[in-house]
């Protein structure tokens, strides 16, 4: 067999495992600083153990998720979101020091998520409700920390589980 096939299949498959319980948490419809922190923290899970363009994957899809169940009502914001963890995943998969990654990623989607609701958004003319723009500026450098410390914890975890596994 092909063994291109195979990691493909296996990417497939761990990237709509991941984003299943991505989708799951999201229907739980929690305050934003849980289901924020969960989401983050799955962007970290699949970047780290399957690969950056899993978290960029699940990371261009939740935006989506999100205002389909209902959980962010202001759709604009959608492709700035996307931006925002794409830029999250890239930059902690990018960084050879973990830590550094999803530190350094946390602080560039805080700002560019607070950039887009206070100031790109009105460039365009489109006015940013004050919730909008609340739930879009600290809370995501909150949530995204938050995720970033229990990703990386589980990341941990299961790859040494899996090289555990493996001797």
């Amino acid at each position: 067999m092909n063994k291109g096939v195979n990691v493909d299949v296996r990417f497939i498959t761990r990237t709509a495992l991941l984003l299943a319980l991505t989708i799951i948490v999201q229907f739980l419809k929690m305050p934003q600083l849980i289901t924020g922190s969960a989401v983050n923290a799955m962007l970290i899970i699949s970047a780290g153990v399957v690969g950056v363009w899993s978290g960029i994957s699940i990371g261009l899809l939740t935006p989506i998720i999100a205002f389909i169940v209902g959980i962010m009502g202001f759709p604009v914001l959608i492709p700035f979101i996307m931006v925002g963890n794409g830029l999250y995943v890239w930059l902690y998969s990018c960084i050879k020091n973990k830590i550094i990654g999803f530190i350094a990623g946390s602080l560039i989607k805080f700002l560019w998520l607070s950039a887009s609701v206070k100031y790109v958004l009105q460039w365009f003319g489109i006015k940013v409700p004050v919730k909008i723009v609340q739930a879009f500026t600290l809370p995501q450098l909150f949530t995204a920390v938050v995720g970033g410390i229990i990703g990386i914890t589980i990341v941990t975890i299961l790859n040494a589980y899996f090289k555990k596994s493996q001797s």
